[in-house]
């Protein structure tokens, strides 16, 4: 068998290194484009550049959602597509968090695209580590899905019964630890995240900044990770899921920064995917075991609803100061 032969049975299998080395190589170049070419020069990013971006990135999305279909088969097809928007759709949380940190911290607009270009960069390299151990975990012992399920549970209803509450960055535990190890200077020095002043190094506002994205990732993929592990335990789909939501999420924030008020039941939306998934997850090994075509057209019906019911029952006063991080 010749080395083309060999590499084709391995994609259409989905097994081998083959798919995970020609992903992870689609996505390194697709960054070095992002910053290397279109956005070498730091600029603020306009409604229409993020709008392109977002349709960009979710055509490609299903461009290799089609892929896996036809390589790996129709359900991994569907496994990927439900994984996808479960991963996107509990990503837009992280959207609030954005707009409360930049408007928190008063990041110049022209340096946001630069956090959040970087900020996803960690979060594909954590989200990495914690995908691998969550698939050692399930397929080690399986019992960790019903922990998994009754975790998303608890938190669909944490998460629908949690009044918002003002949240302010400035007393984060992680840059007062921060602050204890490195000096901070008082003001940001144009886009970099150190300097050196008087001879020694400081780290800028723009990188506290940077480490409070990274840690609210953390936070959120907690969440999301279990939840996508519902609807299947390929660490590859998992992973390819995850990594697509992730990348467009930087131009979805840009596109939708400003009118993420608008979306007041959205929330409640995302709490019911949550449970739902933690429901599937207690059901998986049961004679009651939830489709993943149904999983899928449950979940987009409940964020549409959600969508539909912001706009047409539309929330009469908004204060900004009430972003919470969930």
């Amino acid at each position: 068998m010749s080395s083309m032969q060999l590499i084709s049975a391995n994609i259409m299998t989905g097994g081998g290194p083959w798919p995970w080395i020609l992903f992870n190589l689609f996505v390194l170049c697709m960054l070095a484009l992002d910053l290397g070419v279109f956005h070498r020069k730091a600029h603020i990013v306009s409604f229409k550049e993020s709008i392109a971006w977002t349709i960009v990135w979710v055509v490609m999305a299903m461009i290799f959602n089609l892929g896996i279909a036809h390589f790996m088969g129709g359900e991994k097809g569907v496994e990927f597509l439900t994984g996808y928007v479960i991963e996107k759709s509990l990503s837009v949380d992280n959207i609030f968090v954005f707009a409360l940190l930049f408007s928190a911290f008063a990041v110049p607009t022209l340096y946001q695209h630069k956090i959040l270009f970087w900020g996803i960069i960690g979060a594909l390299l954590m989200r990495a580590a914690m995908i691998a151990v969550g698939a050692s975990l399930v397929s080690n012992f399986t019992w960790i899905i019903y922990v998994f399920g009754a975790f998303l549970i608890i938190t669909g209803i944490k998460m629908l019964i949690k009044k918002e509450e003002p949240y302010d960055p400035g007393k984060s535990r992680i840059l007062a630890m921060f602050r204890k190890i490195m000096p901070v200077t008082d003001g940001y020095r144009e886009g970099r995240f150190f300097v050196r002043e008087n001879g020694i190094r400081h780290a800028t506002p723009l990188f506290m900044v940077l480490i409070l994205v990274e840690f609210t990732d953390v936070i959120f993929a907690v969440d999301s990770i279990p939840a996508i592990f519902a609807v299947t335990t390929d660490p590859f789909i998992v992973y390819t899921s995850n990594v697509f939501a992730i990348l467009g999420l930087r131009s979805l924030y840009f596109a939708l920064a400003g009118v993420m008020d608008k979306f007041h039941h959205l929330k409640t939306g995302l709490a019911l995917v949550l449970g739902f998934v933690g429901v599937k997850m207690l059901l998986s090994h049961s004679a009651w075991k939830i489709d993943t075509h149904v999983s899928l057209g449950v979940i987009v019906v409940v964020l549409a609803g959600s969508v539909v019911a912001s706009l047409v029952w539309t929330k009469k006063t908004t204060d900004p100061a009430k972003l919470t991080t969930g």
